[in-house]
């Protein structure tokens, strides 16, 4: 199973991409899609495969942190 999670792009250097996910920074393969540092990406196995704007991004995070906290209040 694959989670597609929005991470923000901070930095680019060549093809590579430096995404923030929530505080943990990882590189990604740019080369794949049209980015620049602001932009919000999906990233998988290391490619960045879809840019979103921001208010879809938001959104994203919204519900996978609903879908966390109710997983976390279950388990009590």
């Amino acid at each position: 199973m694959c989670l597609a999670v929005p991470g923000k792009i901070v930095k680019i250097e060549g093809d590579t991409g430096e995404i923030d996910f929530g505080g943990v920074i990882r590189k990604a393969n740019i080369t794949m899609v049209e980015a620049k540092v602001g932009d919000w990406a999906i990233v998988h196995a290391g490619f960045a495969i879809e840019i979103m704007d921001e208010e879809d991004a938001e959104e994203t995070l919204r519900l996978w942190n609903e879908v966390l906290d109710s997983e976390h209040t279950s388990v009590r």
